[in-house]
């Protein structure tokens, strides 16, 4: 692929949710590659489908849509930058021609369902993490080797990767900030792409595109909320509405309790598999949504698990997933959070869950159940990938330029939005039935072995 000739032409890509994507010439010799290409096999919200059937996007379409992303900011920075050149920096070509190819790159590490695999279940390393980056896009492979020809490799890298990476170099810190802060390309696609697939009304106004710039003395990307003296309330309103829309998203569709269920019997056969089953986690990587259910399933464990494995697969398959017995959310269990979390969460409690669910099964047939469901423990991370609001603004209640995360007292909303994501968390037993006297009887036995914590679900017949 590398030895491949670069197009001499560049190309619009139609798009469902941008109109004609603009691809140049070399981002079409990087996304012909087979690592990117292998994105169109990843749906980018993950089990969501089986509660919205129409979220069924790649994140191949997420990839280019990020590019496009980012040649609008790019295009609103240097407009800015007209206006007060002595405060303000515009991007260079130089400087955008990389910044939409780290765009296009930027997802290329995930694997199929990862945000159920790696982030509600800390079962592998996140995708965005030096290790992932530096494996997917050495010069070895077919992606790595094509930035590499194009003499931007390490470039790319920098950009994708913290500050401080050995053998990179520095690069400014808009860079990073234009593809990767709270509000940036990565969220402005993503925000309008899954709200077109899910068919819910939860858009932000594009116009908040239209106030960025970059901030001459620092080198930080920045939405200026200061007008002679005055706060531009409406700058603001606009820029708190992207959060919300974010959060709104979580509440209904990434922690939907049906996609949650989902993500856990996958978490669960991948986890049986890497665990039991020998499965080495570097064949994940190259997986598309298909292609990794069959891998799990023949990393099956031997002996008395096979079985509730393959249920587990064929259930995710024909769309049977486990019901609710019991929900131990935040807001009732402050007290006990830090400790479940530590004793169940990742794959370091993978030994703790699957002891904790034995013993569930030993107590359900105690009290007479001869044939005890399955019953999976899913604890997901404390912060429920919380992002705080890192986008730097200029607000006339502070000096200088600063995150709107340490603006809490001037802007209230921010603590609000804060405080609902952490009320997110849930620690859920499910379990492999839909009959409500057998769930509640799991949910009972489940509660009486987390003495302190409390139960809020009542299942209900029919």
């Amino acid at each position: 692929m590398p030895d491949q000739p670069i197009a001499r032409r560049a190309a619009i890509i139609r798009d469902p949710v941008h109109g004609d994507i603009a691809v140049s010439p070399e981002e079409l010799y990087v996304l012909d590659t087979p690592e990117m290409q292998r994105l169109r096999g990843i749906r980018q919200l993950g089990t969501a489908y089986l509660v919205f059937p129409g979220a069924q996007h790649s994140r191949f379409e997420h990839s280019l849509g990020t590019l496009h992303m980012v040649g609008r900011l790019v295009t609103a920075i240097n407009r800015n930058r007209g206006l007060a050149p002595r405060e303000r920096i515009g991007v260079a070509e130089e400087e955008a021609r990389i910044l939409r190819l780290a765009a296009l790159v930027h997802d290329v590490t995930h694997i199929p369902f990862g945000h159920s695999i790696e982030d509600e279940s800390g079962l592998l390393a996140r995708h965005d993490t030096a290790p992932r980056y530096r494996a997917l896009l050495a010069g070895s492979t077919a992606v790595g080797a094509s930035l590499d020809r194009l003499s931007v490799r390490r470039e790319v890298l920098a950009t994708l990767l913290p500050d401080g990476e050995p053998d990179l170099p520095t690069v400014p810190p808009y860079w990073r900030e234009i593809l990767s802060d709270t509000i940036c390309a990565d969220i402005l696609d993503y925000l309008r792409r899954d709200a077109y697939f899910t068919g819910l009304n939860l858009y932000y106004d594009e116009r908040v595109v239209d106030y960025f710039m970059v901030d001459r003395a620092s080198g930080h990307l920045y939405v200026d909320l200061a007008k002679r003296g005055m706060l531009r309330e409406d700058i603001l309103s606009e820029l708190v509405r992207v959060l919300e829309a974010r959060y709104f998203f979580s509440e209904r569709v990434y922690y939907h309790h049906a996609k949650v269920a989902a993500g856990a019997m996958l978490a669960r056969a991948v986890a049986v598999a890497l665990v039991e089953g020998g499965l080495p986690p570097e064949l994940l990587y190259a997986c598309t949504d298909g292609s990794l259910l069959d891998l799990v399933a023949a990393h099956g464990p031997a002996g008395d698990g096979a079985a509730e494995h393959g249920a587990l697969i064929a259930g995710y398959r024909s769309r049977r997933l486990l019901k609710r017995a019991c929900v131990f959310p935040r807001y009732a269990n402050m007290a006990v959070q830090e400790d479940l979390v530590d004793r169940f969460f990742g794959l370091g409690g993978y030994d703790e869950r699957r002891a904790f669910e034995r013993t569930v099964a030993d107590g359900l047939r105690a009290e007479g159940m001869a044939d005890p469901p399955q019953v999976v423990l899913a604890c997901p991370a404390r912060t429920m990938q919380l992002k705080e609001a890192h986008t730097h603004v200029r607000h006339p209640a502070a000096d200088g330029i600063r995150p709107l995360s340490g603006l809490g007292d001037a802007i209230p909303r921010l603590g609000d939005l804060e405080r609902s994501y952490r009320d997110l968390w849930r620690l859920y037993a499910f379990a492999a039935t839909d009959d409500a006297r057998t769930l509640e009887r799991i949910g009972s036995v489940v509660t009486a072995l987390l003495p302190g914590a409390t139960n809020v679900y009542r299942p209900q017949a029919g």
